[in-house]
């Protein structure tokens, strides 16, 4: 499946990202806040999103190291929580619409996989096609993780509002990210192997 050249990787995982971050955006817009719209981040244009160390650095380290985990971001699209209609519910509802968007990309490449597996039709674009599914499962798995900065934190935080709960977490969430980081393969790749194939009928053993 890693098979696929690092350009493509690189360019199939900026791509994720910045889809990742515009559907926040976009959720954003929808609950009242226009602060990722008025600064010009409701795009596609990689230009708009890319963070030097996330969006490049990072995954071409871990490609070249074939990690056989690889992740990174975008810039973080801006949101402003005193705009938003309903600023707890809607900001747990859009941290959720990155890692959705993510689960919905994914689902429908790997729903083109299992045509393409059906028909032998354009079967030299399925190395591609299974890194799109792959890529966008381990961005959505990684950033549902409960620890800030990361998505998950921000649903975690409305499911169970505890003022104690969220200045733990926030004051050390950067060591325990890094810890998870180091440990993630172990939490995500079962995962993302499993969804894997439910989403394209192909197991990864």
């Amino acid at each position: 499946m890693l098979s696929v050249p690092l350009v493509f990787q690189i360019i199939i995982l900026l791509f994720s990202v910045i889809i990742h971050e515009v559907s926040h955006g976009l959720a954003a817009l929808q609950f009242g806040d226009d602060t990722a719209e008025k600064m010009g981040r409701l795009t596609l244009n990689p230009l708009k999103h890319l963070d030097p160390i996330g969006s490049v650095f990072l995954p071409l380290i871990l490609v070249l190291m074939n990690s056989g985990f690889i992740f990174g971001w975008a810039k973080p699209v801006p949101y402003n929580p005193l705009k938003l209609k309903d600023p707890q519910r809607d900001t747990a509802l859009l941290a959720f619409a990155g890692p959705l968007a993510n689960l919905f990309l994914a689902l429908i490449f790997g729903l083109i996989i299992r045509i393409i597996s059906a028909t032998s039709l354009f079967v030299s674009l399925m190395p591609f096609l299974m890194f799109i599914v792959w890529i966008n499962l381990i961005l959505a798995i990684f950033n549902l993780v409960p620890i800030p900065p990361l998505d998950g934190s921000k649903i975690l935080f409305y499911l169970f509002p505890s003022r104690n709960l969220e200045t733990i977490l926030s004051r050390y969430g950067t060591i325990l990210l890094l810890f998870f980081i180091i440990f993630a393969g172990n939490v995500i790749l079962p995962l993302a192997m499993l969804l894997f194939s439910l989403f394209t009928g192909i197991y990864l053993g």
